[in-house]
């Protein structure tokens, strides 16, 4: 059973959570976009394709990924200097490289966001805290299925790219 460190009233409990919920998100987005593009450059253990296979077309059959994934919102260019998806357009091999590695900041963003239901035990009783976990996977899961999708056919692109012209 989760016993809470701070005894709180319930309102004050899902106030904190909302508050809680919304700064971090900030505060991550802000510390993320701080990240030099150098550390983007290539996956990482948690960016790297999974073991078992991953693949476009699980994304696009199993998912149905591009029914919905225009409807996230986008936050790419939040904070001043950031990069907005829609500037892909017109598939220059440099726009889709930093691209790519915008889909790792992204990916990097929405697990350390999805981290915070852990911070929540601090003073939420044990359903409240599952509550936590079920909201930061809804909100966030999504958009990690996005970036991985992105990443994927991004990557798609640019081997293809590099096999036709030497400019990538």
């Amino acid at each position: 059973m989760i016993v809470p460190i701070l005894q709180l009233p319930d309102g004050d409990i899902v106030a904190l959570c909302v508050g809680g919920w919304v700064a971090w998100s900030f505060l991550i987005g802000f510390v993320a976009h701080r990240l030099p593009l150098k550390l983007l450059e290539t996956d990482t253990c948690l960016t790297r394709p999974r073991p078992w296979g991953e693949e476009l077309h699980w994304y696009e059959r199993v998912l149905r990924i591009k029914c919905w994934k225009d409807r996230l919102p986008e936050a790419g260019d939040f904070f001043p200097g950031g990069f907005r998806k829609s500037s892909i357009s017109g598939g220059d091999c440099t726009v889709m490289s930093r691209f790519l590695a915008e889909t790792r900041r992204a990916e990097y963003v929405h697990v350390a966001i999805w981290l915070f239901w852990l911070v929540t035990m601090l003073w939420t009783p044990g359903w409240g805290v599952l509550v936590n976990l079920v909201v930061g996977t809804t909100f966030n899961l999504p958009c990690l299925w996005v970036q991985r999708y992105n990443r994927l056919r991004l990557q798609h692109l640019l081997e293809l790219k590099g096999q036709r012209t030497t400019i990538c």
